[in-house]
């Protein structure tokens, strides 16, 4: 699906940027956490997966919250609740919406909880991913961040805004994805400035909405991640007993990322359309996963700077595109400076490897490539399962110019004119066994 457009609504003297997704039967207002971009965001495979599954049962209306990515800085103090409501209500107005049902993630619910509260008789349900009314502790509410939980958050931010280090404690199950950490050091810089962020953070920290809560009259579904160390279990549980007749979801995930696994989209449009769904089977097929990123992008970016890196990141995903399609491949997603891509045969996937690492060098770049073959799950056009978390595995032990793939690779492709060169035997995170490597070559 090609990228959205982005127009913009005005609220006051504000316009909150935002899009619109396909057409359909309702419409939903979907905010994320603060650290949003939507056209970075889009750029993240999971998140189109997240916004396209969404749009299969309703008209998609999707914002940034004001002093955040595309939306307007606010000058002075950071924006009050008074103003979120007045920004959902204007994103409505500008895509014609009288009516909609309200999903919001991480601090976007406590604009979530006032705008439905404020504005009844346009927000018809509402659904709060990982989400919080509070997220500093008091002695009455136990489950919020402790003092010095929240002083390494801003020092965290104050120190490491822009390097993306948070993704593997906000998104584990992805985290692994080549170039995850390097796409949310960008969506960090896209969305604030160091000091905007540390700005939007205390204020984070000081804002309170529970008294708001027994005012919500829209049906309420709480959905929450139960292995989620940044808006911990508490939270949920809070907002789903102090907020008239609500539903808790917990769900068995790690994510604060509303990673859309099947039954996360399938709880989120049944408690919307008020009608079961029925998830179809997956696919379960044998593929040979072929991981490719880009050596040393972080220093890459502090010497090119972000306009010249982003043109030759531009140059690296096409030429990777192209090279795949002629291999008889299928680019599966891309996360920054890491791309995923399917075959059904791995000797096709080495010889891909080869002509790409080929390819990007003569224009400067140095690329690693990890290859496993193996059963995958695959649905919606992406692929899942232990087969890829090996791949993905592998890229990082890859050495620079590298192709580096696993035993099973190596024996589904003997008798051919590709060789191999014993890399010794390795452990692989969350992987039993160690597991024999081999880097290819012609």
């Amino acid at each position: 699906m090609a990228a959205p457009t982005t127009p913009y609504a005005r609220s006051g003297d504000v316009q909150p940027a935002y899009q619109v997704i396909r057409d359909g039967p309702r419409d939903l207002v979907l905010s994320l956490d603060w650290a949003s971009h939507l056209e970075v965001l889009w750029e993240q495979p999971f998140v189109q997966e997240l916004v396209t599954s969404l749009a299969r049962f309703a008209r998609v209306l999707w914002f940034d919250m004001r002093g955040v990515g595309l939306s307007d800085r606010v000058p002075g103090a950071p924006a009050v609740t008074e103003d979120w409501m007045d920004d959902v209500a204007a994103v409505m107005d500008a895509a014609g919406s009288e009516r909609a049902s309200l999903v919001a993630h991480g601090h976007a619910a406590q604009m979530a909880v006032m705008a439905a509260a404020t504005h009844p008789d346009r927000i018809e349900s509402l659904v709060l991913v990982n989400g919080f009314a509070r997220f500093s502790r008091t002695e009455d509410y136990p489950a919020g961040m402790p003092a010095a939980g929240a002083e390494a958050a801003l020092e965290q931010i104050a120190e490491t805004w822009g390097r993306g280090t948070m993704a593997a404690l906000l998104g584990p199950s992805v985290a692994s994805t080549p170039g995850m950490t390097e796409w949310y050091g960008r969506l960090e810089r896209f969305s604030a400035g160091p000091g905007t962020a540390l700005g939007r953070m205390r204020a984070i920290l000081e804002l309170d909405v529970r008294e708001v809560l027994p005012l919500v009259t829209a049906p309420t579904l709480v959905i929450q991640n139960l292995g989620d160390v940044y808006v911990r279990a508490g939270h949920g549980r809070y907002l789903a007993e102090h907020i008239p007749g609500a539903r808790l979801l917990e769900r068995e995930s790690d994510d604060h990322w509303p990673v859309p696994e099947p039954d996360l989209i399938a709880a989120i449009r049944e408690f919307i359309t008020g009608t079961p769904v029925e998830e179809p089977e997956a696919d379960r097929i044998l593929t040979t996963v072929l991981f490719v990123d880009v050596v040393g992008s972080t220093e890459r970016v502090s010497e090119l700077g972000d306009r010249r890196w982003t043109t030759l990141l531009d140059q690296f995903v096409g030429t990777v595109e192209r090279h795949v399609v002629a291999h008889r491949g299928a680019l599966v997603g891309q996360a920054g400076d890491g791309i995923l891509a399917t075959f059904d045969g791995p000797a096709r996937a080495i010889r891909c490897a080869w002509a790409i690492r080929e390819a990007l060098q003569r224009v400067g770049l140095n690329v690693r490539s990890g290859l496993h073959t193996g059963e995958v799950t695959e649905r919606n056009g992406d692929v899942a399962g232990i087969a890829v978390h090996i791949g993905a595995r592998v890229s990082e032990l890859a050495r620079p110019g590298e192709v580096l793939v696993t035993r099973t690779v190596r024996d589904l492709v003997a008798g051919s004119e590709i060789a191999f060169d014993e890399r010794g035997e390795h452990p692989l995170k969350g992987v039993a066994e160690n597991w024999a490597l081999y880097a290819t070559s012609a």
